[in-house]
């Protein structure tokens, strides 16, 4: 199912938003952010809607509501599914008039079934394609324009036998996985994830699971990673939005097992999700 919120009323279906001459059509200027209900819980909400925000100002574009504003709707939107759902919540706001620079901006909510999915291992492999530097993309926003090279990686890992793929970023070093930010538990025991170097958004997802981890006494170290020591990691598994925290059982020829470290930050999350 899905339900859009554009233009002040609620639209069942997948409901059309832009036209042929939008600028966000074929300029690219668009952002969304995504968060979660599930069943009825709503974990960081406010800071999704306040990234997207953000996002929209970066690019040039203009949100139409506030963040309070925006809450409320997503609040009384879910309320339109049954109190079981698992739901993605998806704000868009897109450019629609002007040439090279967007002189108004839409916008829609959308929220659609999309049931977690299950805690089982993935597969991935080292991409070709890297993330840009903030120089050369809008990397401190959460950008559509940014996706077409996530499709690339992802095309290509998947024609190597592969679930997903770990990018890297211009210096070679890993930035995240096409989908998702990435943590791993080091050789020697240490819990480890890329530092947030502006190639990458540094997720809500990640900053919650490292100050859980961090609140049950187990430190993660943010630092530039190099693509060899996911070779001989003990464990690897990443956060997002999506799947909050999901395992990565072989990295290349490489296989782990679900860990330990990954078992807990998911149930850690699931814990602080029941609160909110």
């Amino acid at each position: 199912m899905y339900l859009t919120f554009i233009n002040g009323a609620w639209v069942e279906g997948n409901v059309a938003v832009m036209g042929a001459m939008d600028h966000s059509v074929w300029l690219g200027s668009s952002v969304f952010d995504g968060a979660r209900a599930v069943r009825g819980h709503l974990p960081d909400l406010r800071l999704h809607l306040a990234r997207a925000i953000r996002s929209a100002e970066h690019l040039g574009l203009t949100c139409p509501y506030s963040l309070e504003q925006l809450e409320t709707l997503c609040r009384e939107g879910v309320t339109k599914f049954p109190a079981d759902a698992e739901l993605y919540i998806r704000p868009l706001i897109f450019g629609t008039d002007g040439l090279l620079i967007p002189s108004q901006s839409g916008f829609a909510l959308t929220l659609f079934d999309a049931p977690l999915p299950s805690f089982t291992g993935f597969s991935a492999c080292l991409a070709t394609q890297q993330r840009p530097s903030p120089a050369m993309a809008p990397t401190d926003a959460k950008a559509s324009c940014l996706y077409p090279n996530t499709t690339r990686a992802l095309r290509d890992a998947k024609l190597r036998g592969f679930e997903n793929a770990v990018v890297c970023d211009i210096t070679g070093n890993v930035a995240e996985f096409a989908t998702a930010n990435l943590f791993f538990v080091s050789a020697e025991g240490r819990v480890v994830t890329p530092v947030a170097n502006g190639t990458f958004l540094s997720g809500i997802t990640r900053a919650r699971v490292i100050d859980l981890l961090s609140s049950n006494g187990i430190a993660v170290d943010q630092r530039s990673v190099c693509p060899e020591e996911l070779l001989t990691a003990k464990e690897i598994f990443n956060t997002g939005n999506y799947g909050k925290v999901m395992p990565c059982t072989r990295y290349e020829e490489h296989e782990m097992p679900i860990g330990e470290v990954a078992t807990l930050a998911r149930q850690l999350y699931f814990d602080f999700m029941a609160t909110t």
